[in-house]
């Protein structure tokens, strides 16, 4: 694990959230979910003030936001026009206003945490979403190097959750979880159930004695 690695594992092993199904790469750059940070928020007790409007338009907002972690204060702007960097299709509605404030919100909250500049929110853009692994093309079995996983969305369920009950330390799970392999059958998965094998992944981890230093 490199040195930025580490410092993101640190840092979320803070707040009782790992980086195994919280963390994605989209070309070697780390992005976060937003329902994490929004937990690490909470966790953290960090306060927003109400946001400055600085611009309102029918299809663009752009949005001042101040937060609070104890004595620290930082802020952010998050900005949304659509057809420029929020993209919507078919009779999709544009929520410009919501998707400023989410994308302002994620930039304070890691900035408060110190990990601006190494992990970006999946909100910050929307080729981070866009760009999550496609389906993988079938693979020669000499070839399957993480999860192949086939059948029913129990199945899916139940194998990757005994991939993960095998791992017999907390970077085996991390690995597993942060494979591009498992990335792209959790990306098929309901939100539901992608959070619960999430919650398992995690459970195991603090089975395995996570947070430790051998989680970073």
């Amino acid at each position: 694990m490199n040195t930025t690695d580490k410092k993101i594992a640190e840092v979320l092993a803070k707040f009782g959230e790992p980086m195994a199904g919280n963390i994605w790469r989209v070309q070697g750059t780390a992005v976060i979910y937003h329902k994490a940070l929004e937990r690490i928020a909470a966790q953290a007790a960090i306060q927003f003030e109400p946001p400055t409007i600085i611009r309102a338009e029918r299809d663009e907002a752009v949005i001042l936001v101040t937060g609070r972690m104890g004595e620290r204060v930082e802020w952010s702007i998050g900005e949304a026009l659509v057809g420029t960097n929020y993209r919507v299709s078919g009779k999709q509605a544009a929520y410009v206003y919501a998707m400023a404030e989410k994308r302002a919100k994620d930039r304070v909250i890691l900035k408060l945490i110190e990990l601006h500049g190494l992990v970006y929110s999946e909100e910050e853009a929307d080729e981070f979403k866009n760009s999550r692994p496609a389906p993988a093309e079938p693979q020669a079995a000499s070839e399957r190097t993480a999860v192949e996983i086939v059948g029913p969305e129990a199945g899916v369920e139940a194998e990757l959750k005994g991939k993960i009950s095998k791992a017999k330390s907390i970077n085996a799970v991390t690995d597993l979880m942060l494979h591009a392999d498992t990335q792209r059958i959790l990306n098929d998965l309901p939100e539901g159930v992608r959070d619960e094998i999430r919650d398992f992944a995690k459970a195991r981890l603090v089975e395995l004695g996570w947070p430790s230093k051998k989680a970073a």
